[in-house]
């Protein structure tokens, strides 16, 4: 049976864009018009089970993952769920372990929901964006009530039920003035595990480079830094920061996991509510769609033509002023849906936040080194 020649994590999104919440930054409401018209998107249970089997048949590894996403996947239900992990153990070949991955809103989470999350080993990634002020700024439910309390309830739920959890916090042009503040209330909830994702909302119009509501470049590598020197002072071996673990792979020689630091792209692709497989999260749309697992399988979607030369784009564009960077190996460019200024010298494809990541780089770099250090003598 063909196998898929890289690990690989496929966001799966059962209900589409659909979401109980209204955040203004969401970037999935403008691909609403991808449910094609549907009130309620939600993947058929003959799709579910062709998605489930042929993933597991395209992965390479005895470890199995899934990534359930949305819009906010617990409208599917729980039941559904249930179904889900159900076709699984079928189909689960011996001496292989799943793993389940959800990414949540965390409004919608009740007891029934984290006692089978909890019984099933879920991974369970929630979104909050620092304190209740800073949270409710952009993230509120459709009628403009705020979210937060729902969320924390949520979160707690989680907490007790000793599900890991991740918080991703969107960093915004608002909360990213108050880096350890937005830190420190992190570390009062007692997360283990931490994404900061930057928002950039690129304009087309208007004068201005990204929206109002973008992070800058600047005020996200100060952000980073910041939580960096508390973090390095008192909390390393106690949290988790996605991207200063990447930072540190660097100190090891070990490849970046995550998929805006890898050298090329395509790891990461989208299977939607219908079947349809795009080559990225941020990039679903009719130029990206690469085909329908109900008349294409997996694997032979994620070793397309199209994927792989998806991937490959984001090396073979990027410009000489990266590829002469001292932080070449710690960022290789980033996410390419920020490639859209130019570099000091007129070449077009640099990273929106390209001045932000070198800042904390160098700024982390000697960390980084000293570490690499005590590697390579043994000690580690």
């Amino acid at each position: 049976m063909k196998k898929a020649t890289a690990d690989f994590q496929i966001f799966v999104k059962p209900v589409g864009a659909s979401c109980n919440l209204a955040c203004k930054y969401c970037y999935y409401l403008k691909n609403g018009a991808l449910n094609h018209d549907d009130k309620n998107p939600l993947m058929s249970k003959d799709l579910l089970e062709k998605y489930i089997v042929q993933h597991i048949n395209a992965s390479p590894g005895p470890v199995i993952f899934f990534s359930w996403h949305g819009g906010e996947p617990t409208l599917a239900g729980l039941q559904y769920f249930q179904r889900i992990v159900e076709i699984q153990r079928i189909n689960q070949p011996e001496d292989s372990h799943i793993i389940n991955g959800l990414q949540t809103n965390g409004t919608l989470l009740n007891e029934d929901w984290c006692k089978f999350l909890a019984a099933e080993n879920f991974k369970v990634g929630i979104s909050i964006d620092g304190p209740e002020d800073l949270h409710s700024v952009y993230r509120g439910t459709k009628e403009g009530n705020p979210s937060f309390e729902e969320t924390m309830r949520g979160y707690e739920l989680l907490k007790s039920y000793d599900i890991e959890c991740e918080i991703l916090c969107v960093v915004n042009a608002v909360n990213v003035e108050h880096p350890l503040r937005v830190y420190r209330f992190f570390k009062e909830l007692q997360c283990e595990f931490l994404t900061f994702l930057p928002l950039v909302e690129k304009r087309t119009s208007g004068g201005k480079v990204v929206s109002e509501r973008s992070v800058s470049a600047k005020a996200f590598g100060q952000f980073l830094c910041a939580i960096f020197d508390e973090w390095k002072a008192c909390d390393i071996g106690n949290i988790k920061i996605q991207i200063f673990e990447e930072a540190l792979r660097t100190a090891f020689d070990l490849e970046h996991t995550l998929c805006i630091f890898k050298t090329t792209c395509g790891g990461v692709p989208v299977v939607e509510h219908n079947g349809n497989f795009y080559s990225c999260d941020h990039y679903v749309d009719a130029d990206h769609l690469i085909g329908n697992i109900g008349q294409t399988s997996v694997v032979e979607l994620l070793g397309s033509r199209r994927q792989e030369a998806f991937g490959l784009k984001k090396l073979d564009t990027l410009p000489d002023y990266c590829l002469e960077c001292e932080s070449l190996k710690m960022c290789n460019g980033a996410c390419p849906k920020d490639r859209f200024i130019q570099t000091p010298d007129g070449e077009p494809g640099l990273n929106y936040l390209c001045e932000g990541y070198k800042h904390f780089f160098n700024h982390c770099n000697p960390f980084v080194e000293e570490v690499a250090e005590v590697w390579r003598s043994g000690q580690l």
